[in-house]
C-alpha cells in the first residue's frame, strides 16, 4: 500500500487542480461588500449578511463570510483575518486603474501602491479593503509598453 488514492480518484495525467473558491473572513461584511462593489462587481446580499457568495464570469466563487460563521465550517480557524495573499482584479483599460484607485482611496481606504506603469505591461495599482486584504489593480497588458528593467515603482504616501 503506497498511500496514494485509488487510480479512479487520481487526477489525469498533466491535468491540474482547479481554483473554483476563494474564501475571504470579514470583520464588517456591509462595508466589505460596499468596497467590492466600489470595484465594479455586482454583488446581491442582504444587509446584515452573514455569508455572501460572487459568482464570476470565469467560474471562480468568492465567498464572503463574517468572523462570527467561520465556526460552521472551520474548527481550526485561527480567530483572525489577514492573510498574505493579493487579490488581483482584471480591469478593462488603463485609465480604471487611476480612476477606481481614486475612488477607492477618496472613499477612506488604504492606498498601497499608487498606479503606475508596471513593467509587465499593465498599468498597477493596489489598495486594501475593510480588511486589510491587498487588492491588485491591473489592466490588460500593452506589449508595446513592456520595459526591463524594472524600476522601482511609486510609494504610496
Amino acid at each position: 500500500m503506497t498511500g496514494e488514492p485509488p487510480r479512479s480518484q487520481q487526477p489525469a495525467p498533466n491535468q491540474q487542480p482547479t481554483l473554483s473558491q476563494l474564501n475571504m473572513v470579514v470583520r464588517d461584511m456591509d462595508a466589505t461588500l460596499a468596497f467590492y462593489r466600489r470595484l465594479g462587481f455586482v454583488i446581491e446580499a442582504e444587509p446584515g449578511a452573514s455569508h455572501v457568495e460572487l459568482p464570476l464570469p470565469n467560474g471562480l466563487v468568492v465567498e464572503f463570510d463574517d468572523v462570527e460563521s467561520v465556526a460552521m465550517w472551520h474548527s481550526g480557524w485561527p480567530g483572525n483575518t489577514g492573510g498574505g495573499i493579493v487579490l488581483g482584479v482584471a480591469l478593462p483599460a488603463r485609465a480604471a486603474v487611476d480612476a477606481i484607485y481614486a475612488e477607492v482611496t477618496a472613499a477612506g481606504h488604504a492606498g498601497r501602491q499608487p498606479p503606475f506603469d508596471a513593467f509587465w505591461g499593465s498599468r498597477y495599482a493596489v489598495v486594501e479593503d475593510p480588511d486589510g486584504q491587498q487588492v491588485g489593480l491591473m489592466s490588460p497588458i500593452d506589449d508595446s509598453r513592456k520595459t526591463w528593467p524594472p524600476v522601482p515603482p511609486p510609494r504610496a504616501s
